[in-house]
């Protein structure tokens, strides 16, 4: 999937042509208007109504294999786990596992769903902060592959429950090996001073007393150092860290087979350059080449980003005497990455007629009842009539599954594409729902 190229000068917002002539899976039709691979999207609309989630499997499918493409060219031995926290649909996972695809989960319900999508335990890795007894046990009993450690104390925990248990718990210790990844304050995760992982001073003497307690067998060694990093240079920094680590490790006598390196590959939401699957994989290949490791990967965003829209209808336009807003039926309760992080989301007009016509700024908002309600700000869009649907792009990743029932809103319906056509995957939340399963107390 090639990358948007960057816009000539880069305070401008990127048009919609340009936002659609790096998005090969999305073409507007002279009659049909904004179509997601071989299906109108106002089809969609027509039939399922909106705010509506909309997925095109072949592009899922695509960026797998661009993905594993590179790494084998790399010369690696490399298995890519899907980060389950980008988007844990079924629908999503069944696609990855046929593909071949293991999952990196962080909770007890991503572990099950991964297993109900069909991927093996053994490709499973356990990732995350705050692993529960629970939870770790339930890893252990369906003999998942990998337990990614994050700490001295979590490590002491799964050794007393794996023995109580009378199993044995693969694991790599998650090193933070503070290297700065440029991203996002709320999801830097790779600095001494993040919540995520053991210092890297003291991750050597960890290993070495993990190797001492029973019900641990140690595989490697996992980093991750942040989400939507646009730069190659973080990447090889940390990596050229864990190599040394490895070499450490495995001077104390020691064995270290598996090299977990984390995901956060980014996307190039507004036209940024993005780095491709092969110079992440160059970056690996360059820090492991001669280490004889075999290579996991965490992939995510980068996989289901590209992958999904969010498709919305205008309630109405309205005029201040500074701005024209733009208001939709879709609020940060189905997207609520721009309110969150400042995210840019592309957003294109979905008829052939509006795509064409002339453009003004303009504020995208909500109906939300918070000012931070707002998509977009300053936006170069036609006049668009109530009932005008918009498609904001880039919705694949951190979308559906960040999204809640805030001002008591149903959570949007799901749909996924697979060329011409098209299944509804998640049926709209009814009103009733919100409240199916409250209890009054009688008084």
């Amino acid at each position: 999937m090639a990358s948007l190229a960057p816009t000539t000068d880069p305070s401008e917002d990127p048009t919609p042509a340009e936002l659609l002539a790096g998005r090969h899976n999305l073409k507007h039709h002279a009659m049909d208007g904004l179509m997601l691979d071989g299906v109108p999207l106002a089809r969609i609309a027509d039939v399922v109504g909106t705010p509506t989630w909309v997925y095109s499997a072949e592009t899922l499918r695509h960026r797998y294999r661009t993905l594993t493409a590179a790494l084998k060219d790399a010369g690696l031995e490399a298995q890519p786990h899907y980060a389950v926290k980008a988007n844990d649909h079924l629908a999503i996972l069944a696609t990855f596992a046929r593909e071949g695809a293991g999952a990196d989960v962080v909770s007890e319900g991503e572990l099950r769903r991964a297993l109900k999508a069909g991927i093996p335990a053994s490709h499973i890795v356990y990732s995350g902060v705050g692993k529960s007894a629970r939870e770790l046990r339930l890893a252990l009993h369906e003999d998942i592959g990998q337990i990614n450690v994050e700490s001295a104390e979590e490590l002491a925990m799964l050794s007393a429950i794996a023995a109580g248990m009378g199993r044995i718990a693969r694991i790599a210790l998650r090193v933070n090996p503070d290297v700065e990844a440029g991203g996002h304050e709320k999801i830097s995760t790779g600095r001494a001073t993040d919540k995520f992982g053991i210092a890297f001073d003291a991750a050597a003497a960890l290993y070495a007393h993990a190797n001492t307690l029973p019900g641990i067998r140690t595989v490697g060694v996992a980093t991750h150092i942040g989400s939507q990093i646009l730069d190659l240079a973080p990447y090889r920094d940390a990596y050229l860290r864990i190599a040394d680590l490895v070499r450490t490790i495995r001077a104390q006598g020691f064995r270290v087979e598996t090299v977990d390196c984390g995901g956060g590959l980014g996307i190039p939401y507004r036209g940024e350059a993005a780095p491709s699957p092969a110079g992440l994989a160059g970056a690996i290949a360059g820090a492991f080449h001669n280490l004889d490791v075999r290579i996991a990967l965490e992939p995510g965003r980068w996989l289901v980003g590209p992958a999904g829209v969010l498709l919305a209808s205008v309630v109405l336009a309205k005029q201040t005497p500074t701005t024209r807003f733009v208001v939709l039926d879709a609020a940060m309760n189905d997207l609520v990455r721009p309110a969150m992080y400042d995210a840019w989301h592309g957003i294109v007009p979905v008829a052939a007629t509006d795509a064409v016509a002339a453009t003004s700024p303009c504020d995208v908002v909500g109906p939300v009842c918070e000012s931070g309600d707002t998509f977009a700000r300053s936006r170069a869009l036609p006049a668009l009539a109530p009932g005008a649907l918009v498609a904001l792009l880039d919705a694949g990743a951190y979308g559906a599954v960040m999204s809640s029932s805030y001002n008591a809103r149903p959570r949007a319906a799901e749909v996924m594409v697979d060329g011409e056509t098209w299944t509804v995957i998640r049926a709209r939340q009814t009103h009733e729902d919100l409240w199916a399963h409250e209890v009054v107390p009688i008084p």
